[in-house]
């Protein structure tokens, strides 16, 4: 993937401006074009990385083969990403769980693999979806689980206006989408314990 072309990103903002009847040349949005291209490269860090090698610090559960078969779940993984639609930003949480059965992974690289795919432009439903994934293909798990909780700009800020509302999403594969194994992990997520 080549680096994010900010001069055009600059560019792009400078016209936006003009086509709102703004002036990109008045003090206070000199450098406006600027920022936002050095907001978009953080932003868009993670169009085109693949997150699965982001997984590959495995450890084989025979050295802890206690492990096998129990969940791992980190709750609370701060996400922002932009979605897709109106390019407006939604931030939340990921809790992201798998039943271990050969590897497991370092919680790192899971709150890593969270950041890459939430950073290009993402719908919730897709991004949920796309950390089971990946999960799936590195670790090959008995089962994974993704519960995302996430504010919406374009919900919050135009349309509806709805600033307070939370969308939440599920994703799952394998051994956790069984509904009574997705209730033993959404019950750790609300606090609970096993």
């Amino acid at each position: 993937m080549p680096p994010i072309d900010t001069g055009r990103i600059e560019a792009a903002v400078a016209e936006i401006l003009a086509a709102i009847g703004e002036d990109a040349q008045r003090p206070g949005l000199l450098t406006t074009p600027q920022r936002v291209a050095e907001a978009y490269a953080e932003f868009f860090a993670g169009v085109g990385v693949d997150p699965v090698p982001l997984l590959r610090d495995e450890l084989a559960t025979q050295d802890a083969p206690e492990q096998k078969g129990q969940i791992v779940l980190l709750r609370d993984i701060a996400l922002r990403s932009i979605c897709e639609h109106h390019l407006l930003p939604f931030t939340g949480v990921a809790h992201v769980a798998y039943l271990p059965a050969e590897r497991l992974v370092g919680l790192g690289s899971i709150a890593r693999t969270v950041e890459t795919l939430a950073s290009r432009p993402q719908l919730q439903e897709r991004l949920g979806e796309d950390i089971v994934a990946a999960i799936d293909a590195a670790l090959a798990p008995l089962g994974a689980l993704v519960v995302i909780d996430a504010r919406h700009g374009c919900v919050g800020a135009r349309g509806p206006r709805q600033a307070e509302s939370t969308t939440v999403t599920v994703a799952a594969s394998g051994a956790l989408a069984d509904p009574v194994r997705r209730a033993e992990v959404m019950a750790l997520i609300g606090g609970g314990t096993a």
